[in-house]
């Protein structure tokens, strides 16, 4: 069993920062990748930004150049450095572990926590 928690999110004006943290516990697993994904009311939930066990990045266009993710394999957590927020970076965010028990793979996921950008 593996229980993912995100934390770090909140309540800021337009133009602040963010850094939200997720970590996986339980079970003893390999990380193929670290996700962070949102959803914002109304609309299905989106990949933001993603990290792979060889340290290559990808983001959604809407968050290249604001947003970074960032992980320490070795504490299981993931981050996300959020700048120059915007109220369109509304929404619910979700963390996700790519992660290996054995021979078997499958994501994890967070419950979600909020960020609310103020305009």
């Amino acid at each position: 069993q593996v229980r993912v928690a995100e934390s770090g999110g909140g309540l800021v004006k337009a133009g602040g920062s963010l850094r939200l943290s997720c970590t996986a516990s339980g079970t003893t697993f390999r990380i193929n990748a670290m996700r962070w994904y949102r959803q914002a009311p109304g609309k299905q939930r989106d990949l933001v930004a993603s990290l792979t066990s060889a340290g290559a990045t990808d983001y959604a266009a809407s968050v290249k150049g604001r947003f970074t993710i960032s992980g320490d394999n070795a504490k299981a957590t993931m981050y996300l450095q959020m700048d120059r927020l915007t109220p369109e970076d509304t929404a619910n965010y979700y963390c996700n572990f790519d992660l290996q028990v054995d021979l078997w793979r499958f994501g994890s996921w967070g419950r979600g926590i909020q960020v609310t950008v103020s305009s």
